[in-house]
């Protein structure tokens, strides 16, 4: 897909969107040169809150390169917003059934199209109690090894200020204005990786590779250094039942 060819259904989106964005926040975005002008690539982001699709989407479509996010299934069946996310062509993400594989099977066949698809490799808001990225999952890195596609990182703060992960409503805060600090990176290089069996090692690796280079953009952003090892909620989550469990039998 070309800078020229957006389409009607993003370009209602944006006069949706954007007047309250830009009337609610500041903007501080770098790194546009580093969006292809043409072709399929793929960009990797850190996810920090609920409103940072918002942020980071209104960066992108100004580039002229509008991106296909996977989103939750049940979203695509809400009236204004399901109209908005299916015209625009987003992907459904059906998890936990026979057509969980179809998200992934989509996003392929776009980026091999010419389309640039967005991943929030956590998958979810980060836990972290700083709001540093988590570690993530392999999805990314799997369909970077099948399209050999550029992977632009990209990094986002300012969104979380306003609307901060898993926030009650008394924690919400819009005022004094926040900005919202956009910084993509240079595509990262892969080539190392290409032609090798995509095993859960080499899977891993990759997707350390990717979320090591989105972190270095948010420490450039946030002027603060990442924890050394980024925070694992599957392992917090394992400790938990196994305290749980430990407790259970005292």
């Amino acid at each position: 897909m070309s800078r020229r060819r957006i389409g009607f259904w993003y370009r209602l989106a944006a006069v949706i969107a954007k007047p309250p964005l830009l009337v609610l926040f500041k903007r501080d975005w770098r790194g546009m040169e580093h969006i292809p002008a043409d072709g399929g690539f793929i960009t990797a982001i850190n996810h920090n809150s609920v409103i940072d699709m918002f942020s980071y989407g209104h960066f992108q479509y100004n580039t002229g390169r509008v991106p296909r996010f996977l989103a939750k299934a049940t979203l695509f069946e809400t009236p204004i917003a399901g109209a908005l996310l299916r015209g625009t062509r987003q992907i459904p993400v059906y998890r936990e059934s026979t057509d969980a594989y179809g998200a992934f099977r989509a996003a392929v066949e776009a980026i091999e199209r010419g389309e640039c698809v967005a991943f929030y490799p956590e998958s979810t808001l980060t836990r972290d109690p700083d709001q540093w990225p988590m570690t993530a999952k392999t999805g990314v890195a799997r369909a970077a090894l099948v399209t050999k596609a550029p992977v632009v990182p990209v990094a986002q703060w300012g969104a979380n200020l306003a609307v901060p992960p898993y926030a009650k409503a008394n924690k919400i805060s819009f005022f004094p204005r926040k900005t919202l600090q956009v910084k993509a990176g240079p595509p990262v290089d892969l080539a190392s990786f290409y032609g090798k069996e995509p095993t859960p090692e080499v899977l891993k690796e990759v997707t350390e590779t990717i979320m090591a280079a989105v972190t270095d953009l948010l420490e450039d952003l946030r002027g603060e250094q990442a924890p050394e090892q980024p925070y694992d909620l599957r392992e917090v989550l394992a400790q938990q039942r196994r305290k749980a469990a430990e407790e259970g039998t005292k």
